[in-house]
């Protein structure tokens, strides 16, 4: 295979289309189309359909594009390191990260990274779903909890587990009685929680008084009184210590745990480690108390 025309291919399929990969790079569009069309040829397959205005990959040229850009921008990657003497990160480093782990860590992660490294391109965006990574270009992806993906690879880099928190104003109640309970997002309307605690397990009984979309708003809901909920204890454990919240119980639950996930089919980067190396410095021991201490 012809590795400039599968890189020429691989640009008109980044930039969507003939002319705009001309405008972008100064190449002759003519040029380009030549050698996409060579590359057709010789794998006896259409990789674009071309249309009177747009121009949109096929089946077999989506696949082509996901297995060979990454592994061209790499090969580009090392060379360039090479030429100028070293394996420095640099570069674009593109990350996904769920919504309450950017709202209370990926800020101050993402500055500090930036500026240790600084001839790295860093691009966080925040979304709770599960992105795919060579589709829509990602580098690496943090998750929760993630389903097992033979496509990915990566690390547990932090863990963390839900506790029962109310504010001091609010009484457990004995027995059977129902606790007011704040809630995340479409939950049961009337949850019972199991607990744990030092004088045994117990369960509680609730009656959900308001439903929230962000943790952190449950959180503040919680503390403003309006009811119990159950919350990971690296968010509330400042406020435990300080008296703003009571600890009720632990729930007996699996473990959340936050994993850095990139592409195995892809060669490690050197900006890819470098932030894997980073999210080891600045968590070491991954406990629900560091985490705590680091959002602080």
């Amino acid at each position: 295979m012809d590795l400039l025309a599968l890189a020429d291919f691989n640009l008109v399929a980044r930039h969507g289309g003939f002319g705009r990969a001309a405008r972008a790079t100064g190449r002759p569009k003519a040029t380009l189309s030549r050698r996409v069309s060579e590359l057709e040829s010789s794998l006896d397959l259409r990789l674009f359909e071309r249309g009177s205005r747009d121009l949109k990959l096929t089946q077999e040229g989506r696949a082509l594009h996901e297995r060979t850009g990454a592994l061209l921008a790499e090969l580009d990657e090392t060379a360039a390191a090479i030429s100028s003497g070293g394996d420095r990160p640099r570069g674009s480093l593109r990350i996904s990260a769920p919504l309450l782990f950017s709202q209370t860590a990926m800020g101050k992660l993402a500055a500090a990274f930036a500026l240790k490294f600084p001839e790295v391109r860093l691009e966080v965006t925040t979304e709770d779903r599960a992105v795919d990574m060579i589709e829509e270009g990602y580098d690496l992806v943090i998750r929760v909890n993630p389903d097992p993906d033979e496509t990915l690879v990566g690390r547990i880099f932090l863990r963390d587990r839900l506790v029962v928190v109310a504010s001091p104003k609010l009484r457990r109640p004995a027995n059977d009685v129902a606790v007011p309970a704040v809630v995340r997002g479409a939950s049961e309307q009337n949850p019972s929680w199991d607990v744990t605690a030092r004088d045994g397990s117990s369960t509680i009984a609730t009656e959900s008084v308001l439903r929230l979309s962000s943790i952190i708003m449950v959180r503040d809901a919680v503390r403003a009184g309006v009811g119990a909920a159950r919350l990971p204890i690296s968010l509330v454990s400042r406020d435990i210590v300080a008296g703003k919240l009571v600890h009720w119980g632990d729930v007996p639950a699996p473990e959340i745990a936050l994993w850095a996930l990139y592409p195995s089919r892809r060669l490690l980067s050197a900006r890819v480690s470098a932030f894997l190396d980073f999210l080891k410095e600045a968590f070491p021991s991954g406990t629900p108390e560091e985490f705590a201490a680091f959002v602080d």
